[in-house]
């Protein structure tokens, strides 16, 4: 018998708690893309210690949670749309969920960017590698970490001294996606609005709205 790893308890977990419906309470009127609602159970267990500290308002009153690859197109074409989003929402939090697929530049990418947690820099390595080139290789993602500022000594130390808890948080992130049944990435919840890919910013906003004004 195949033993039971922690993606598989993980995604046991958030199947059990996640309920996917329509969006029809939903005032959206003008929105056209296609959405769907995951429970309230879902977002929580979703939100539950995400591994890393929101991005934006300490006390958000809506949080958005992205599944994202450092590699992905979609996913960098997001990157100034949810920074404006935060310079001009006061109220607004965002969540990265690190969920690398395109291979494994993408891997040692994210696996890199989660430990510079431990120097409290992962947004800057987020930052640094989703706006920046493709990713092809290890030795440019330790020139692109170290040219913004990160120790990469006690990076290597941190990747190896962490290596479990990285991984854990990796799996769960996969699972979630894979409870959600997200295809690909970018994967992006706005509050309980599940969103398959990306946006401009102005659908955003409309989307924000429309879930702050309906039900709760």
């Amino acid at each position: 018998m195949r033993p039971i790893s922690i993606a598989d308890r993980f995604k046991a977990s958030v199947l059990a708690a996640l309920t996917i419906s329509g969006i029809a309470s939903l005032p959206t009127g003008a929105l056209s893309q296609e959405l769907q609602e995951i429970s309230r159970d879902g977002e929580t267990a979703i939100l539950a210690k995400p591994g890393l500290e929101m991005t934006g308002a300490r006390n958000p009153d809506l949080t958005i949670v992205e599944y994202f690859d450092y590699n992905c197109p979609f996913c960098k074409r997001v990157v100034p749309t949810f920074k404006q989003l935060l310079a001009e929402d006061k109220k607004l939090a965002i969540v990265y969920k690190d969920w690398p697929v395109l291979g494994e530049s993408s891997a040692y990418a994210a696996r890199c960017a989660l430990a510079a947690g431990w120097q409290n820099k992962y947004l800057v390595a987020h930052d640094t590698l989703l706006s920046g080139p493709r990713l092809s290789g290890n030795d440019q993602i330790d020139a692109l970490l170290q040219g913004a500022g990160i120790d990469l000594v006690r990076l290597k130390k941190d990747l190896a001294a962490h290596d479990g808890e990285i991984t854990a948080l990796l799996a769960r992130n996969a699972a979630e996606a894979h409870a959600l049944e997200l295809d690909g990435t970018p994967g992006i919840l706005v509050g309980r609005q599940l969103m398959p890919g990306g946006a401009d910013i102005g659908y955003f906003r409309k989307l924000i709205a429309a879930v702050r004004s309906g039900p709760k």
